[in-house]
């Protein structure tokens, strides 16, 4: 089997690998891509020794934020994010859970009081005993499990 590249190369931005292909949606969808002004690329259900299918997203001339990074792990801690330089890697990043996120996640309890009044969203991030994502709200407690988790736009 001939090696070949299946998604173009880019000269400069972001490369986010190893994205598990049911997840590749929703992080196209938490960081907003659409909006973007920029050369996208998205291939789905690629060929991963490593999960058998993954997805990735190249986006030129943009880089992620420490909020963007943050919004991948909550979705896809195993995602590895590139950053391109002249066609290079110059950077490889592990994704890695946050202890603590503000702002970008919804409480899913409708009485907490940061979906009646204007109060930031606070969060503890722990992984439970079979290695699910949970958030533990900080105002009312109410537990967010991983396919629970609703970003604010």
């Amino acid at each position: 089997m001939k090696n070949e590249l299946q998604v173009k190369a880019i000269k400069n931005g972001t490369v986010i690998d190893h994205i598990n292909a049911k997840n590749l949606f929703k992080i196209f969808s938490i960081l907003q891509i659409e909006n973007f002004d920029t050369e996208i690329f998205i291939g789905n259900n690629l060929e991963s020794k490593k999960f058998g299918k993954k997805g990735i997203i190249k986006i030129a001339n943009k880089f992620p934020s420490i909020d963007d990074m943050n919004k991948i792990a909550l979705i896809d801690p195993n995602a590895i994010i590139n950053i391109i330089e002249d066609y290079s890697v110059v950077k490889k990043i592990n994704v890695e859970l946050p202890g603590d996120i503000d702002s970008f996640v919804k409480c899913i309890n409708p009485k907490c009081i940061t979906n009646y009044e204007k109060v930031q969203t606070k969060f503890k991030v722990r992984q439970n005993e079979i290695g699910k994502i949970e958030l533990k709200c900080h105002y009312c407690e109410k537990i967010t499990n991983q396919d629970n988790i609703e970003i604010i736009k």
